[in-house]
Formats: C-alpha cells, sequence, structure tokens
C-alpha cells in the first residue's frame, strides 16, 4: 500500500533511527495519528529544545545542559582516575553503580576498519592532549564493550597510554562477552568496576 507522501516521509525519517525497521517505523507513525494536535505540537517543540539545549562537554565529550559537564565541574571528583568510554551512554550505566568517582573521556565510538572507523575519528587525539596537561592522571580505566571492536579499541588504547600513565586498567570480566554497558544490570557493573585489572 502506499501511503500519502507526508506518512511516507515521516516513516523515512524513524527509519534513519537505529533499530528501527520498517514496520516499526510505520507503528509509530499510526501511533502519531492518533494523538491530539496540541500533543504533536509540544512532541516538536521537545525534539527542537533537546537539539538546542545539549551541549558537548570540551573536556570529557559528555553530554550535558553545561559546558563544561556537570562531572567535570565537581572538584569533588577523583580527578587523578580517568575512566574511557565509548558514548555518553556508557557514562550514565556507570554512575548509576556508585561505585565510581573519578573523571570520564568520551571516545565516540570504537575501532572498526569494516564500517570504516580508524583512530583518526575518535577522540584519541583529545586524550592524548588531556593527558598531557597539568591535571596528572594515576589510573586510566578501559570501560569498553566486549566485543571484537571494543577488544581491539581496548589493546590500541592500551599500547598508546602504558608509557603516559602509572596504571592502565579494564573492566573486570563481570560483563559477558558481547554485552553493551548501556544494558548491563547494576550489581554486574559493579563486579566489573571493582575487579578491573592491569592490562
Amino acid at each position: 500500500m502506499n501511503f500519502p507522501p507526508p506518512i511516507t516521509r515521516l516513516i523515512q525519517h524513524f527509519r534513519g533511527l537505529p533499530g528501527v525497521g520498517p514496520r516499526t517505523a510505520t507503528r509509530f507513525v499510526f501511533a502519531l495519528l492518533n494523538k491530539s494536535e496540541d500533543e504533536l505540537r509540544a512532541f516538536g517543540h521537545t525534539l527542537v529544545d533537546f537539539k538546542h539545549s545539549i551541549r558537548t562537554c570540551k573536556e570529557c565529550f559528555n553530554i550535558s545542559l553545561q559546558d563544561p559537564c556537570e562531572i567535570c565541574s565537581n572538584q569533588k571528583r577523583e580527578r587523578t582516575l580517568l575512566c574511557i568510554v565509548a558514548r555518553p551512554q556508557d557514562i550514565q550505566a556507570i554512575e548509576e553503580t556508585r561505585e565510581y568517582n573519578g573523571l570520564y573521556h568520551v571516545l565516540g565510538g570504537v575501532l572498526n576498519p569494516i564500517d570504516g572507523v580508524t583512530p583518526e575519528q575518535l577522540r584519541i587525539k583529545e586524550l592524548l592532549t588531556r593527558l598531557e596537561g597539568e591535571q596528572k592522571f594515576q589510573e586510566i580505566i578501559l570501560a569498553l564493550n566486549l566485543d571484537i571492536e571494543g577488544e581491539a579499541t581496548a589493546l590500541y588504547l592500551a599500547k598508546l597510554l602504558k608509557s603516559r600513565v602509572p596504571k592502565v586498567t579494564r573492566l573486570a570480566r563481570g560483563l559477558p562477552q558481547g554485552a553493551d554497558l548501556e544494558y548491563a544490570d547494576e550489581v554486574t557493573l559493579i563486579n566489573a568496576l571493582k575487579g578491573r585489572r592491569d592490562i
């Protein structure tokens, strides 16, 4: 069945989101058709406001309402610990454990030669610049997913960082192979943080 152009265009927008296939996108659009004009207007305003209000922290590259973010500007954080994650949502997962009180650095992804993601496309240069600054880190924790790309990125970073900081560790194997930090339960993440090891 051919939908009218406005419906087709909106389906295409939803299909551009990760994990949203044609059927799910179509369900989203038809759910919106049942909303009132006021609800749709509020939804649209929320999307625009979201885009205008979210900032990227220039220190750690986390997302926030301010720059530097709440974590980087909090002087009570342990400033000799740096946890490297792939995405901002990984920070949220670790913060929910309340087990870690250091700083973060968001790479913006992981190495993936098949998809053309090379070290130059990640925030590795910014990480090295940060390590050369006034802040002296005693330990760097590599908190990357335990899949092939995460492992490759961790090994690459470990070689790069070992001569620059006293200690480089990884999360312990409390996380199953192939697991996403974002979906790991709190207990698993706490165990992984507590059992981190040298790399």
